[in-house]
């Protein structure tokens, strides 16, 4: 049996996800890129989304609970006129607004924006990874079939629109942790009236962490020594890292 291959590192990457690729597929790159032996990665982005993918290395996947429970902070384009099946740009238009429709102006959108700050309800999309009977929904979605999913409470703790050209609207969002952006695009448009889904998105915040400190996933791999990049564990923003474990294991 071959051994396993890789030093066996500790530390946290901050690495900006580039388009298209999924959050698993950029992890390995940078894996490799790093000569690591173990890693993970602390919440998926969709392959069109770009943006803040929090890596951890050896001890540092200690910390990995504690980054799935955290706020997240995401730019987003919300595209008016269309809805699709699954709520982003990858899916089938089920829903086109009138071509005779009113047009939506900014004082209307900020209204509608102001009913999602706060505790808001999301059903959870049928493209989804959460599991029913032991199969992700996203499977039952391929096969044409649509679950009843209870709705779940999340917090929308800021909303801001930042541009509006009529059609594409860019917002950043400060989410809680199980908030679906793809849901809310799709929330935001049925409240219109006009039908909307996710064009783009990039996460620039996860907890303490911040897009602007994150490298590009083809700067690391052109690193000559690309481990000097990682976050070690006694560097970890204050109360991540247990005071107990900074000398030890």
């Amino acid at each position: 049996m071959a051994s396993r291959r890789g030093q066996m590192l500790d530390g946290v990457l901050l690495l900006d996800k580039p388009e298209g690729l999924s959050s698993n597929h950029a992890l390995q790159r940078a894996k490799r890129a790093l000569d690591a032996r173990k890693a993970g990665h602390t919440g998926t982005l969709d392959p069109f989304a770009t943006g803040l993918l929090v890596c951890c290395l050896g001890r540092a996947t200690k910390i990995s609970a504690a980054m799935l429970e955290a706020d997240k902070v995401y730019e987003a384009t919300v595209r008016l006129g269309e809805e699709t099946d699954s709520g982003d740009l990858t899916g089938h238009i089920v829903f086109q607004e009138p071509p005779d429709a009113a047009p939506v102006d900014r004082a209307r959108l900020e209204a509608v924006l102001e009913r999602f700050r706060g505790p808001i309800e999301q059903i959870p999309p049928m493209h989804s990874a959460l599991k029913r009977d032991g199969k992700p929904l996203y499977e039952y979605a391929r096969q044409g079939i649509e679950l009843e999913r209870p709705p779940r409470q999340v917090t929308i703790h800021r909303l801001e629109l930042l541009d509006f050209d009529g059609r594409d609207a860019r917002i950043l969002v400060h989410c809680s942790k199980g908030t679906y952006i793809r849901t809310l695009a799709q929330d935001i448009g049925r409240a219109l009236g006009c039908g909307a889904h996710l064009a783009a998105l990039r996460r620039t915040q996860v907890g303490p962490f911040r897009l602007d400190d994150a490298v590009g996933l083809e700067a690391l791999q052109q690193m000559p020594q690309p481990q000097s990049v990682l976050i070690a564990p006694q560097d970890l923003p204050h109360g991540l890292w247990p005071e107990n474990l900074k000398t030890k294991d």
